[in-house]
């Protein structure tokens, strides 16, 4: 169980007070510590299956969960974000769902928002351009209760197969922050794993508690990540058209800011404007351009193994799509 933290606050101690009470004992916590400020330690009693990993400055998630996946042999890892509270069946419903078929790599929680109580993830969504969304976030639980085959999990409460994570690797520490979960299930889903969505692994969340709703350190990370994404995972066709894709949500993204709505009028309202933003995006993309060479080495490295079709891979992001409006109105 990796649970990586920057904050190490109240929300931390109530994560884990959650695992303690898990209707199955059979599992180690490990907490990494980003804060470099040894800020966990002094918010966590000690326990017999806990340890703190505290690492000198902030590493990243990816980085992060990649420490504890490599530190142990356990046959599964789960995720879950510090500020996520588990309910007590969640890992045996996580379990039973990777127990439903030997080529399911990944299990998806029913992830609530807390305290609202609506959907916050119930899966991953993907876009035409690489954008990735929360399958089911703002609706009733009620519309997501069925088991059912979905695109990837939410690394915010997740569950992973080690003998996948072994063929493809862990996650990209080059992400730091966001996309690196839907990099990764995209990856195994070109080595012709899947991912089962488990209603009964019930998770509350706070979302966004650490890096905030819509900061310019989210924007700009969200941007990026969507571009290394793209450039690693979409077959040719869809790179090439995913630049216009891209151009519509950010019409879209526009359209949402002037009525008020979506991350784009959030950021806004949260001391942002149209030209930081635009500032942003234009520094999203500089770090492509100089990251290029390097992504499209793990690009051919990905087509290499895949047991996928580009076809088959193309039919598997039309099956779980969201549109750019959607995107940019959520």
């Amino acid at each position: 169980m990796a649970i990586p933290t920057l904050a190490a606050d109240a929300r931390l101690a109530g994560c884990v007070r959650s695992l303690a009470a898990q209707t199955r004992r059979d599992f180690d916590i490990v907490v990494v510590d980003n804060s470099g400020k040894q800020l966990a330690r002094r918010r966590l009693e000690t326990a017999p299956n806990l340890r703190i990993i505290e690492n000198t400055a902030n590493i990243g998630f990816g980085a992060a969960v990649n420490l504890v996946y490599s530190g142990s042999n356990s046959p599964f890892l789960a995720t879950l974000n510090d500020d996520a509270a588990a309910a007590p069946g969640w890992l045996d419903e996580l379990l039973a769902a990777m127990e439903s078929g030997p080529r399911v790599g990944m299990c998806a929680s029913q992830v609530r928002l807390a305290p609202s109580g609506s959907i916050d993830s119930a899966g991953m969504l993907i876009c035409a351009d690489g954008s990735s969304k929360q399958r089911g976030h703002l609706q009733p639980p009620e519309n997501f209760g069925a088991a059912e085959e979905v695109l990837a999990p939410s690394g915010s409460a997740a569950l992973y197969r080690r003998a996948m994570l072994d063929e493809i690797g862990g996650f990209d520490e080059d992400f730091f922050l966001y996309c690196e979960d839907t990099d990764l299930g995209l990856r195994a889903r070109w080595a012709g794993w899947t991912c089962m969505y488990a209603p009964g692994a019930v998770v509350d969340h706070a979302y966004s508690h650490t890096a905030g709703r819509a900061t310019p350190l989210k924007a700009y990370y969200v941007e990026r990540n969507r571009l290394f994404l793209l450039v690693k995972n979409f077959p040719g066709p869809e790179l090439a058209v995913a630049p216009l894709v891209s151009a519509v949500r950010y019409g879209w993204h526009l359209v949402s800011m002037l009525r008020g709505r979506g991350a784009a009028a959030q950021f806004q309202e949260d001391g942002g404007g149209g030209l930081r933003l635009a500032a942003l995006v234009a520094r999203a993309h500089w770090e492509l351009l100089k990251n290029l060479s390097s992504l499209w080495k793990k690009r051919r490295a990905i087509r290499k193994s895949a047991r996928l079709t580009p076809a088959a891979f193309r039919k598997l992001l039309r099956a779980h799509a969201i549109s750019p409006r959607e995107v940019a109105e959520l």
